[in-house]
């Protein structure tokens, strides 16, 4: 309740927390609020233009663009957002490991992560796909194989930080079992570092998603996806450029809604940010010079 109070006091965050939730009950209902199928054909509409039942008009194939755009949110947000979740959880388990036990099992694991962060992301994403073939499955596959080592040695650090206190030492000291000391003390502490990595790296994921999938490498036609979506409208960029507006504002709308809340979820649970944001706001307005009524700066 703590956090939604200071959330809540962020007005962009509450808007791009709304848009993000909007957008995600619209994905899981997507059969009931999509206008029509996203995958059926017609070719007497194609390219047909906005109408009372296409809204957003119709593709290259005669298919509802905003069906399309509908069904879209599951490849590019719900099941991007589950992907993410289980990089979050192993990078957790094996970040809090790490931190915690330290020594000989701290080194093992971060030479592990050591490795995974020598490949380039799309590399290995590349070399999945060539392996096991194009899908969004696969490519989602090589984003968990990939990611976790990121948030173990974030998360690994931070729980470092608070591994050594007193209380920490105290609960050794009276006989607490390592998971007991770990769920009760080290991870409420660890929460909010974890939150913040979380949020924060969704809006790379979805971009990264969405560019594989422009490049064809995701989900396979004729399933819908916003990036495939952008591919599919390339060839008329310049006849019929209102193709490429739907998805396009989609992606750029729900990563600048991912990044605000982010941002605005670190401040949540961090309440002093909030006071040396406001802090800094004020510096600069008095640092600022005004403006006589010639416009001359005094």
């Amino acid at each position: 309740m703590r956090i939604l109070k200071n959330l809540a006091k962020d007005k962009l965050g509450v808007i791009a927390l709304f848009i993000i939730v909007v957008t995600l009950i619209v994905g899981v209902f997507a059969p009931f609020i999509a206008p029509n199928d996203p995958i059926k054909v017609n070719m007497s509409l194609r390219y047909a233009d906005p109408s009372l039942e296409y809204w957003l008009g119709n593709d290259h194939l005669g298919r509802c663009v905003l069906s399309r755009l509908i069904y879209g949110i599951r490849p590019s947000i719900i099941y991007v957002l589950i992907a993410l979740l289980l990089s979050v959880v192993l990078g957790t388990v094996l970040g809090f490991i790490a931190g915690y036990f330290k020594g000989f099992t701290d080194s093992i694991i971060m030479r592990v992560c050591d490795i995974m962060l020598s490949f380039p992301v799309y590399v290995i994403t590349l070399a999945i796909v060539g392996i096991l073939g194009v899908g969004l499955e696969n490519i989602l596959i090589a984003f968990i194989l990939m990611k976790w080592a990121w948030f173990a040695r974030v998360i690994r650090v931070s729980v470092m930080q608070y591994s050594d206190l007193e209380y920490v030492k105290f609960a050794r000291a009276a006989g607490l079992n390592h998971f007991t000391i770990i769920y009760r003390h080290m991870l409420p502490v660890t929460f909010a570092d974890i939150a913040v990595i979380s949020s924060s790296s969704i809006s790379s994921t979805i971009l990264q998603i969405s560019g594989l999938s422009f490049l064809g490498l995701g989900i396979q036609a004729p399933n819908p996806e916003w990036g495939m979506m952008l591919n599919e409208a390339r060839d008329v960029i310049f006849t019929k450029p209102e193709l490429l507006l739907p998805p396009s504002l989609a992606i750029i709308t729900i990563v600048l809604a991912f990044n605000f809340l982010s941002d605005a979820l670190q401040v949540a649970l961090n309440p002093k940010l909030a006071k040396t944001k406001v802090k800094l706001q004020e510096e600069v307005k008095i640092g600022m010079p005004t403006l006589n009524e010639k416009g001359a700066a005094k």
